[in-house]
This record gives C-alpha cells, structure tokens and sequence, in this order.
C-alpha cells in the first residue's frame, strides 16, 4: 500500500495512492486523525487504510491535480544517517566510527516530490544524496536490532541535499543539512509488508539530469536497518511517524574530480526499487 500526504482542493490532507488517483483518508475518516503521522499512531491504522480505500468506488482526486506534501511532513524526528556505506566512507576520507554517525534534520527542511529544491545562496556547494528514508510505525525505547523490523511502517525515497561548505563550518553537520528546503522525501511510503527488504534488499539509483551518478542496494550498508533503529531509539523514544534517513552511497557532487555540484535548473531524481522515483528541480533561493 502506498501512503502519502498531499494538498487537495486548498487543504493539507493524507491518503492510499491507488491506480486511479487519491483516496482522501482525511476526507473519509472525519475526525479520527489528521494526518499520516496521527493514522501511523493508532494501533489499527494500516488496517483502516486498507480497509478504507477497499471501501472507495473511486479515487478522491487524481493524481495530476494534486500537490504533494512531504511524506510525513509533521514528522517530530528525523534522523540522518552519515557515511553508511563503504565506498562513500572511502571517497570521503571520513574515518570509520564503530557507532552510526547521526545528525538531524528538522522538518522544515523538506520539500515534497514536484517541489523545487532551492539552491542556498550563500553557497556554490550544493549537492545530491540519494538514500532510502524509513517511517516508523511503532514506537519505543531501546528497541533490540532483533525486533527492529516489527517496527517499521514502511520505506520512501529521500534526497540529502546538502551544502557542503556550511557542512563542513565545523565538526557539526547540522547547519549543511538543514537549510530551507534543501531535502527531498517522497513521493510516497510503501508499507513494509510490500517489500521484503530482509531478503530482496531496495535498489538505490539517483540521476542528475538523466545520468546516473548514483547506485547501490541496502544489503552495502555499513550499519543495517536493524542496528540504526536500536541505536536511534537509544537516544530517545521513536514514535509513530518518526523518519531514519539510512544514508547514501558513493558518487556524491563533492567527491568528484572535478566536484560536480547541483546548478539551477538541474533535475535530480531518487530512485528506490519498489517504491518509486522521487523528482525536483533545483531553483535558486
């Protein structure tokens, strides 16, 4: 099942991308909840999904006519993870930690699928980061690496943007990875009983322009799904709608010879297997 979030006829809404369009969960479920994040918290939320948009005779809207929104985009917690795979940690001459290295976004730095990212202008080092985003669907604390899996809602393709040289201010990431409207997430989330990501790991591709300058799979992580949510949730709760952005592989802008950094107007897509392709165009801010 496909859950997303999107703005329809003037109003913020969420709902089941099917075939035909968008079935209006917001719309259909009266007051019960507001948004994706409030139907991940109910105990029976994806049943309700589910048994909602069986219920529909048709979409709400169709696709074409809506906005897209973030996937979760009241999300409380969004963690990023840094250098998680080998050939990235290799082109980045970044030591190796044995613990994941963790940063975070703010909320307010996302954009949605269709949504430009905007170029800082305080920076010509803008760049991509292709990676797959997962959604928490269970909270808790202290979660074991053995249960992590029953914790998850599902998966979405997420693009890093970051702005190296405030990046890199400092030994502190956050000011590189949190600029207006630098990250991308979307288009929407597949639930995880779609895909069977413990034995058919998700395909990463990211293309600039058409051209492929990234690709991988998730079974290359230096620190698998499992152990990033036990890590994470050791530092505070997870809660449903919660975000763990996985971290992405080589072939970033900033590795490069010469560095091939994102200019207004490029177009930049992330692509994960099963899931779908996440597009923005790049405007200056």
């Amino acid at each position: 099942m496909k859950l997303g979030s999107f703005h329809i006829a003037g109003r913020d809404t969420f709902g089941v991308v099917t075939e035909g369009g968008i079935v209006d969960l917001g719309e259909r479920l009266g007051g019960r909840c507001r948004s994706l994040r409030e139907l991940l918290a109910l105990d029976d939320g994806l049943e309700l999904a589910r048994r909602t948009a069986a219920q529909a005779r048709q979409p709400d809207a169709a696709l074409e006519v809506v906005q897209y929104l973030p996937v979760v985009p009241d999300a409380r917690k969004v963690f990023c993870i840094g250098v998680n795979y080998a050939d990235h940690l290799e082109e980045t001459r970044i030591r190796k930690s044995p613990y994941p290295t963790v940063f975070m976004r703010y909320a307010e730095s996302q954009v949605a699928h269709g949504q430009p990212l905007l170029h800082p202008r305080e920076s010509a080092q803008f760049d991509f980061e292709g990676e797959v985003a997962l959604v928490i669907g269970r909270g808790g604390r202290r979660i074991r690496s053995e249960d992590a899996w029953s914790h998850v809602a599902g998966y979405a393709c997420y693009n890093d943007g970051s702005v190296r040289d405030w990046q890199f201010h400092t030994t502190q990431w956050g000011p590189g990875k949190n600029f207006a409207a630098t990250g991308g997430f979307g288009p929407w989330m597949v639930t995880a009983d779609e895909l069977d990501v413990q034995s058919k790991p998700l395909q990463l591709t990211t293309r600039l322009n058409g051209a492929v300058v990234q690709q991988s799979d998730t079974n290359l992580m230096i620190f698998p799904i499992p152990e990033l949510i036990a890590y994470c949730s050791t530092l505070l709760p997870l809660a449903p709608g919660d975000v763990i952005v996985t971290g992405t592989p080589g072939g970033v802008g900033m590795a490069r010879n010469p560095p091939l950094f994102l200019q207004v107007g490029d177009r930049v897509e992330v692509e994960v297997s099963g899931i779908g392709v996440l597009c923005n165009e790049v405007r200056m801010d």
